[in-house]
C-alpha cells in the first residue's frame, strides 16, 4: 500500500545540545519589545551517530514581546568530532506566566514544566556525512537553565 503523502510527519531523534551562555546584554526597549543579546560561550552536542562542540562566538538575539512571551533567534557554529562545521540558526518561542518569565530573564532557576519552549532549528553544513541535514526540517524543545540552554532536536520525516 502506498504511503500517504499527507500523513502526519514522524519525529526521529537528531541531537541533544547543551549550549553555555553568558550574561545577557540588554539593548533595551525597542519598537516591538525589549531586545536582549545573549553571547554563546560553547557547549556540547550528542547526536545520533555523531557528536561535537558548540563554538564560542555565536549569540541568541531575543525579543521580549511582553512579560509572558519571548521570541528567540540563536545563531552559532558546531564543530563535529570529525572536524566538520555546522551552522545553526534556531528560532524559538518561550512563554509562561510573567513572574516565571521574569525569573528566567534574571537568570534564576525555573521549573521547566511551567515554561513552553519550542524551537525550529535550521542547519547548514558542507559535511558529506551530515549533508542530508541541509535538506530537512527539524523541531525541538528546550529548557533554560541559569548558565545554559539544553535542547533536544528531532528531524521531521
Amino acid at each position: 500500500m502506498p504511503t500517504d503523502p499527507l500523513a502526519a510527519p514522524t519525529l526521529s531523534p537528531f541531537a541533544d545540545f547543551a549550549v553555555q551562555v553568558a550574561e545577557p546584554q540588554v539593548v533595551g526597549a525597542v519598537p516591538h519589545g525589549t531586545r536582549r543579546v545573549i553571547p554563546i560561550l560553547g557547549g556540547t552536542v550528542r547526536g545520533e551517530g555523531w557528536s561535537g562542540r558548540v563554538l564560542a562566538g555565536g549569540a541568541d538575539f531575543q525579543l521580549i514581546v511582553h512579560a509572558g512571551y519571548a521570541e528567540l533567534d540563536a545563531r552559532y557554529v558546531v564543530e563535529t568530532d570529525a572536524g566538520d562545521l555546522v551552522f545553526v540558526q534556531n528560532q524559538a518561542v518561550r512563554s509562561g506566566p510573567p513572574a516565571l518569565m521574569q525569573r528566567l530573564a534574571r537568570g534564576e532557576p525555573v521549573d521547566p514544566a511551567q515554561i513552553y519552549f519550542r524551537c525550529q532549528p535550521r542547519f547548514e553544513t558542507a559535511s558529506s556525512a551530515l549533508g542530508w541535514i541541509n535538506e530537512r526540517l527539524f523541531v525541538g524543545a528546550g529548557v533554560r537553565h541559569p548558565d545554559q540552554v539544553v535542547m533536544r532536536f528531532f528531524a521531521l520525516g
